[in-house]
């Protein structure tokens, strides 16, 4: 059934309301609000049917209601508004986006920090996953005699550099050769894809280097496996602030599922393909979440999505000033780390 614009101006009411208070929601309270300008028997019988319409929920025997995951998912859907950032936040994300970090590890972990500060909820930041990411180019650098190094360069600008055997005397123009064959093979290939590409495409040009090949392939293999499932974390005791975790044992429950990184890499690594992300209650299949909201957004690397970062908190969490902040820090975040490719 299609909401007429009553029910959808009293339930987005509701929403709003019980977002900044966190207490069930009456129609007496919402009749002296200005903006609705209906009585307060006429707003009962409208929450009374959005009710019976699976939008509502009455925790107790109180005249209040809350808003269910159905009603969440048809206000963000259709209802959220973006926040304005007031300049304080806009200062305060400037003000870590020039701040000096060394290494990939320690900016995730700025980024989830940061997150976290102006959300008043945990944080979390997955490091670039580049092993999906799509070959651009392949060079041979001789190194000693009997080494090279191999650059697997992908298409946005990251390379991965790996120690290779080669036979010995082997000359720089025949290196040089090789890449190129090597680079025709396997251009615009996933890098996690590359030992399958060579195996199909050069086995019988190689056939009689056969140190080229099994060397290439080791270290590729070991290379590209490497993204380690890093998450960074931070913030999750922010959510013992809110009412809906003030039970000791939902707390530590909570807590302790956090912990377990592990579903947030799958979570992460799965919305890294999408701009962003919202999942609300019982639409998060991992156990002991059913009960959170979890909004991410992915960044980018020269236009190549890298990774994801986000937020987990109460269903009533303001979805309109999260978005805001992930969107605003996503291109920071993009080009904090293109910055550091350059420098490197």
């Amino acid at each position: 059934m299609e909401l007429d614009q009553r029910k959808l101006s009293i339930l987005r009411a509701i929403i709003d309301e019980y977002i900044m208070s966190a207490n069930p929601v009456g129609s007496k309270a919402l009749s002296q609000r200005g903006d609705l300008g209906w009585s307060s028997a006429t707003i009962r019988n409208e929450m009374s049917e959005l009710e019976d319409l699976g939008y509502l929920e009455q925790p107790h025997t109180s005249a209040g209601r809350i808003p269910s995951d159905k009603a969440y998912r048809l206000y963000v859907d259709s209802m959220m508004q973006r926040a304005k950032l007031t300049p304080n936040e806009i200062s305060f994300m400037q003000s870590y986006c020039s701040r000096k970090v060394s290494g990939v590890e320690s900016v995730m972990r700025e980024t989830a920090r940061a997150l976290s500060k102006l959300t008043k909820l945990p944080a979390f930041a997955l490091l670039p996953q580049l092993s999906a990411s799509r070959i651009q180019h392949v060079q041979l650098v001789p190194l000693s005699d009997g080494r090279a190094l191999l650059v697997l360069v992908n298409k946005a600008g990251v390379a991965k550099n790996m120690v290779v055997r080669v036979p010995r005397g082997v000359s720089s123009s025949e290196l040089a050769a090789m890449s190129e064959m090597i680079t025709d093979c396997v251009k615009d290939c996933p890098m996690n894809k590359v030992c399958e590409r060579l195996l199909c495409g050069m086995g019988d040009v190689l056939s009689d280097r056969r140190e080229y090949l099994t060397g290439i392939l080791d270290a590729i293999s070991s290379g590209t496996n490497i993204d380690a499932h890093l998450v960074e974390l931070v913030g999750a005791t922010s959510m013992l602030q809110y009412p809906e975790y003030s039970d000791v044992d939902k707390a530590r429950s909570f807590l302790a599922k956090v912990e377990e990184k592990d579903a947030f890499y799958e979570l992460l690594n799965k919305a890294s393909e999408m701009e962003f992300t919202i999942s609300i209650g019982g639409e998060n299949t991992t156990d002991g979440l059913q009960d959170c909201s979890i909004v991410t957004a992915s960044y980018k690397i020269g236009g190549t999505p890298v990774g994801s970062f986000g937020v987990i908190g109460p269903t009533r969490m303001d979805y309109g000033k999260v978005v805001s902040v992930l969107d605003y820090m996503r291109l920071s975040l993009g080009d904090i780390l293109m910055s550091m490719i350059k420098e490197e």
